[in-house]
């Protein structure tokens, strides 16, 4: 579990998992999870074209999911967001099935493109994964201010002189950065759940963001930990593991914030009112 080559897997996965947990945590407080579905699944596409005329996978990945995130950007100013972003991934994806559809020669690479080779990342990968990585993060806490702001109050941000498309435009670059990074080792349709759904239960259990940017983080690391660790003893996918371990933190998340509503609510008399309400009447 601990050769030359899990330890590649391991690495690259905690990279992913720590950049996925900042970065989903914005993602979560925006709204913005039609967004982090859509690029990765429009970058694959930039992939298969890179691969049709012999250029590196990942030079696609950058370019499309680059461009998706400005044209998302760009188009959301004079539409609505989601119809924005879903023309997108239209074209996206019908570029993808274009661009597949004039070649047979590189469907492997694609293929683990879509959902990713854990256990296929090599030493020399490492490092562009760990810089991009470390950009992302930089970029996230050097517009942490502005971003918390537009995001949990954007028309009072906006008021205050914080451009709420230019945070958006800063925004959705490092999704696609992230997705350039991510897309390699967990695939398009993988990166998606680590995205979302790690964010979205820290944020069941805490509503300060610097804590629950942290939990997201550790809820991160230990789905891909537990998945990497469950495929090797278990020899089944380890998207399968990835995907129900991050529904089952959700599922949890949700849970506990319920029982925490039912216990902070005031219990009701045998007359229908709280106690402290009777005693005062």
């Amino acid at each position: 579990m601990f050769s030359a080559l899990m330890l590649n897997a391991w690495g690259s996965a905690s990279i992913v998992a720590i950049v996925a947990g900042v970065v989903g945590f914005f993602i979560v407080l925006r709204g913005s999870a039609f967004a982090a579905h859509a690029l990765p699944n429009g970058a694959f596409a930039g992939a298969a074209g890179a691969s049709l005329i012999g250029v590196d996978a990942i030079v696609g990945l950058a370019v499309f999911s680059v461009l998706g995130a400005l044209t998302i950007a760009g188009l959301g100013r004079r539409a609505r967001h989601d119809v924005a972003t879903a023309l997108v991934i239209v074209v996206m994806l019908g570029l993808g099935s274009l661009f597949l559809s004039m070649t047979t020669e590189y469907a492997p690479e694609i293929y683990s493109l879509l959902f990713g080779e854990v256990l296929g990342v090599s030493s020399s990968e490492l490092v562009p994964i760990a810089v991009i990585g470390v950009v992302c993060i930089a970029a996230v806490f050097l517009v942490y201010r502005p971003l918390l702001f537009s995001s949990v109050m954007p028309e009072v941000a906006e008021a205050r002189g914080v451009g709420r498309g230019r945070m958006e435009v800063v925004f959705l670059l490092v999704v696609a950065l992230t997705t350039t990074m991510a897309v390699p080792v967990v695939g398009a349709l993988l990166i998606f759940s680590l995205l979302i759904s790690p964010a979205a239960a820290a944020r069941s259990f805490t509503d300060r963001p610097f804590t629950a940017m942290g939990l997201s983080v550790v809820i991160a690391l230990g789905t891909v930990w537990s998945a990497i660790a469950l495929a090797y003893l278990s020899n089944l996918p380890i998207g399968f593991f990835v995907g129900s371990i991050g529904a089952g933190t959700y599922a949890v998340g949700r849970g506990w914030a319920g029982w925490r509503n039912r216990r902070s609510r005031p219990r009701m008399g045998a007359t229908g009112r709280s106690p402290a309400t009777a005693q005062s009447s």
